[in-house]
């Protein structure tokens, strides 16, 4: 009976809304209440005026402690400095306020904070708490569900500190703070029609990202499209590349390709 239960629960919440699992962004959903999910981020990203690639390689745990809160855990790896290591880590927070929920449809709203902290170097104008700075970052997100279709918008406020190992934030503390923007589009593609909830997702979605620094008046706009798989209601598997489209900030590697493997334990805990 309980295994049938968990069932029910992964299908109805799968089926609802699996397009709206964005690969850059997080929607103001959260993973389902009293789970665990295990995932690993890789960045593959071409350097500027040069041939290396810069990799990033972010393992992560989240849990879901209800249906309106969840933590995350990351650490950072990076070939950065010629040589494969970790560079700090951040604790990640999102609280669901608002739910407006009716058959395939919701609209709900949540609030999010990031705390990072960062011992590389500090290389780069644009600011960024998922692997390059320590620091802080604070928003909301809105997202939209409309049967196959979804919207989701963020707005945050990011603040840099200096980064471990004694290196500063070399732009000075007047730019150390910025807003990011985000929008995100997402379409279930297939299946046409549920049967079953071992049935494979294939979403199609597209993402804009983009930054305002308040002390430089210095930003960037990113586009990023990407496809998503979903297995057995459990796994999925993220392919997606991002290309700045405009910018007038300093940035190390800002063009390449994301991929992200994860796999949900639903009822983990009590």
């Amino acid at each position: 009976m309980k295994r049938l239960v968990l069932i029910i629960c992964i299908f109805q919440s799968l089926t609802a809304g699996a397009q709206e699992l964005f690969t850059m962004t997080d929607p103001a959903s959260n993973i389902a209440a009293k789970s665990i999910s295990v995932r690993v981020d890789n960045s593959i990203m071409d350097e500027v005026n040069s041939s290396k690639i810069n990799y990033h390689l972010i393992p992560e745990v989240a849990l879901g402690l209800s249906k309106k809160l969840m933590l995350r855990g990351s650490t950072f790896f990076s070939n950065r400095n010629e040589v494969f290591r970790n560079e700090g880590g951040s604790i990640y927070a999102k609280y669901r306020f608002l739910s407006n929920d009716a058959i395939q449809a919701h609209f709900r709203m949540a609030a999010f904070l990031t705390i990072s902290y960062n011992n590389s170097d500090v290389h780069q104008e644009e600011i960024s708490m998922y692997g390059h700075n320590t620091g802080m970052e604070a928003g909301i997100v809105a997202t939209k569900l409309l049967r196959k279709v979804a919207l989701s918008s963020s707005v945050s406020y990011v603040k840099a500190l200096d980064n471990g190992n004694n290196n500063k934030f070399i732009y000075g503390q007047e730019n150390s703070k910025a807003i990011n923007y985000t929008f995100s589009f997402g379409k279930l593609m297939l299946p046409k029609e549920y049967r079953d909830y071992r049935q494979t997702n294939f979403n199609l979605m597209v993402e804009v990202l983009s930054q305002f620094n308040t002390g430089s008046g210095k930003y960037y706009v990113d586009i990023a499209p990407a496809m998503q798989f979903i297995f057995n209601s459990q796994s999925r598997l993220d392919i997606g590349y991002r290309k700045e489209i405009s910018s007038d900030q300093e940035r190390t590697a800002p063009n390449g390709f994301f991929i992200r493997l994860e796999h949900n334990f639903f009822n983990a805990f009590k």
